[in-house]
Parts: structure tokens; C-alpha cells; sequence
């Protein structure tokens, strides 16, 4: 008789960079640690899920200077450089890392039917789940957070 393994899920409803990158890195980790890993996309992060979504990605600083003209640009392009000089993954190569590595990506069913999105519109293996669905999972889970 085969062990069950522990459960991990990670919420992601933003489509920023630090919005990305913690449910990515958790995910992987959770999954290299031999846990079952999920990362839920919902509201905003769906765009992540989205062909070509996860290369939109921003990073917005906080405060008044989020909201200065082309500031997010220049702070993307700073974080960019940032996390290659750290030689951390891109966030599309990251995100492909996790697909291999087992983390099962799911979007939420409500935030496709609100922002109507159809199924052509997402990446590969992604899967659709109600917010029942994942609280049905999570529920059982031995870690579930918000990213």
C-alpha cells in the first residue's frame, strides 16, 4: 500500500511579479520536499496562466511611487536584473520548472467566467477548478497559503 503524500496549495490572485514568484517557489519546493503541489490562480493572477501571461508580469512598487509614470518599467527591469544576478529563474522558465517538476497549476472557474476568458486562452495543462473544488483540496492540506 502506496503512503499518501502531504498536500501543499498556494494562492495566487495577483499578477505581478511578487505575486508570481512566491507561489512558484513555493510550489517547487513543496514538490522536491515529495508533497502534492497546487498553485491556484484566481482574480488577477488568472493573467499569469494566460499564453503569453506570465511574461507580463510587473513588478509595481508600493507606495506613491507605484503610481508615478513608467516607474513600474523601470522597477520590473531593476528586479529583472536583480533576480538573474542572483541567478534565479525567469518567471516563465520557473514556471515551466514547476510543470515539470509536478506542481499542478489550476485557475479558478469563477474569475475565467467573469473576465471571459476560454479555454484556448491558457497555457498548457492548466486545470479549472470551482472555488469549492480547491476548498475541498485545501481543506486536507497540510499547508495552504496565500501568496
Amino acid at each position: 500500500m502506496s503512503e499518501k503524500k502531504e498536500r501543499a496549495c498556494f494562492i495566487c490572485s495577483r499578477d505581478t511579479m511578487d505575486g508570481a514568484y512566491p507561489a512558484l517557489i513555493l510550489g517547487i519546493n513543496a514538490a522536491r520536499l515529495g508533497m502534492e503541489a497546487k498553485v491556484f490562480y484566481t482574480f488577477m493572477g488568472v493573467n499569469l496562466v494566460l499564453k503569453g501571461g506570465i511574461e507580463k508580469a510587473k513588478y509595481i512598487p508600493p507606495g506613491v511611487m507605484g503610481a508615478v509614470p513608467g516607474m513600474s518599467s523601470l522597477a520590473t527591469a531593476m528586479m529583472k536584473k536583480k533576480a538573474e544576478k542572483a541567478h534565479i529563474p525567469s518567471l516563465p522558465d520557473l514556471m515551466e520548472m514547476a510543470q515539470i517538476e509536478g506542481v499542478e497549476l489550476i485557475a479558478c472557474r469563477m474569475t475565467i467566467d467573469m473576465m471571459e476568458f476560454k479555454d484556448e486562452d491558457f497555457i498548457e495543462d492548466i486545470a479549472v477548478w470551482t472555488a469549492e473544488e480547491f476548498l475541498k483540496y485545501a481543506k486536507e492540506a497540510k499547508l495552504c497559503l496565500f501568496t
